[in-house]
């Protein structure tokens, strides 16, 4: 029996490189159609599209997999399993009925349902997050969960860095899941929270915050998204690296002192260590000073 994979972004990916090295090897794999990417705008396939090709595993990339043509070439592969992570796209009835289709989602379920759990965990200040192995249902990441696995979240974890372990557990859990009988437990609804999408509101690193909370906004934000910050005058530079202190200027003003660039915020102060002004490359905060003083 065959397995399908459908998946569409990095971490999708990675996941899909793992599987392919198991005995679940997919058959075939379902991603999104090509869209413009970048500055220029050029025309680019899915990061599972290139990963896939690059296993020579065949690759189809409807409009929509819920189409009766996608639904129909899914059904010739006679698949035991459908797995689905970071795919991007609503699957509808009656593909859910269809087949079985185990999901890959990077937290602890039922906490940090929805489109940016790992960005919302780290936030949150949360401990741990991890890896659930759901089935898939019309509700949003609600289904049961046969296979769950919990990450420690370190004090300098950037999104990046805990993104690389998750994947990699996501990679061997789904793995596990497909080699064993699979028990399926249901959420529990009333411990469910939700990692809503990362707005440009949740970019801004608004001073009238405690300083522990928006180092942790730039290490969510880094090195995918960017957390940003305004300059006197108003140039707006993004934030890559910070980290809080406890004494510093007063709420709201952006100073320099000793080449630091110091935020004050509601509580401590936000030491800006790497940033990237419009435009520009990442820098020291020392080396960015240099062409942008400020009175301190």
């Amino acid at each position: 029996m065959a397995t399908i994979y459908l998946g569409t972004s990095d971490f999708a990916a990675g996941v899909l490189e793992r599987l392919a090295r198991s005995r679940h090897r997919p058959s075939l794999v379902v991603t999104r159609p090509d869209r413009p990417r970048g500055r220029g705008r050029r025309l680019a396939s899915p990061p599972v599209a290139d990963a896939a090709r690059a296993l020579k595993i065949h690759v189809i990339q409807p409009e929509s997999v819920n189409g009766a043509d996608a639904r129909r070439r899914i059904a010739e592969e006679r698949p035991e399993a459908v797995c689905v992570c970071a795919f991007g796209g609503l699957v509808k009835e009656p593909l859910l009925s269809e087949h079985e289709l185990l999901n890959v989602h990077p937290s602890l379920l039922p906490r940090w349902r929805g489109a940016a759990p790992v960005e919302r965990a780290i936030m949150a200040g949360d401990d741990e997050t991890g890896v659930s192995i759901m089935r898939l249902t019309e509700g949003l990441d609600a289904g049961p969960v046969c296979l769950q696995r919990a990450v420690p979240i370190s004090q300098d974890d950037t999104y990046g860095s805990l993104t690389s372990r998750l994947q990699e557990m996501s990679g061997e859990l789904l793995v596990e899941a497909l080699s064993g009988p699979r028990r399926f437990v249901e959420q529990d609804e009333a411990r469910a929270t939700y990692a809503e999408k990362i707005g440009p509101e949740d970019r801004v690193l608004d001073p009238a915050r405690h300083a522990p909370d928006l180092e942790r906004v730039v290490r969510a934000l880094t090195p995918h998204i960017g957390a940003r910050a305004e300059m006197p005058g108003g140039m707006v530079i993004g934030v890559c690296e910070a980290v809080a202190r406890a004494q510093g200027p007063p709420e709201g003003e952006l100073v320099a002192h000793d080449e630091r660039l110091l935020l004050g915020c509601a509580s401590g102060t936000l030491e800006l260590r790497v940033v990237q002004p419009p435009g520009g490359r990442p820098m020291a905060a020392a080396d960015f000073l240099r062409g942008n003083p400020l009175a301190g």
